[in-house]
């Protein structure tokens, strides 16, 4: 997701794992700066939730991807994308396509091209 938002809209993004929010990432939230959250159902979910509440409390937007049935984000966050339930190993395959049309739509609202994003090649060449 964040890849993908830099290489076509031109906005610096990163991406962390949840467990590592309090270790420096947290010093950059501010509130014209959206945390986009990928918050599955699964084991760590509550830590999740309990990350984007740290957020919040700091008043940073929050947008969340998470798994259909898990509407208790609604009340959190500024937007809430859902993707369908699925077996774990398809997961990120399913939370990855909401991060690119977020990235899409986001070069399209700032003008960017979107078919030719500046600097980048189709193909790389190992020398």
């Amino acid at each position: 997701g964040a890849l993908k938002m830099k290489e076509i809209s031109y906005i610096y993004a990163s991406g962390h794992p949840s467990a590592e929010l309090k270790h420096g990432v947290i010093a950059l939230v501010k509130p014209d700066m959206p945390s986009v959250f990928i918050a599955p159902d699964d084991a760590v979910f509550d830590k999740n939730v309990s990350n984007i509440e740290e957020v919040l409390a700091r008043k940073g937007p929050v947008i969340a991807v998470t798994t259909e049935g898990r509407t208790e984000l609604e009340r959190l966050t500024e937007d809430v994308i859902y993707v369908p339930d699925c077996p774990s190993y398809l997961t990120p395959l399913l939370n990855v396509v909401p991060l690119q049309l977020l990235s899409y739509y986001t070069a399209v609202a700032r003008g960017c091209d979107v078919d030719k994003p500046r600097n980048l090649a189709k193909s790389v060449t190992v020398e």
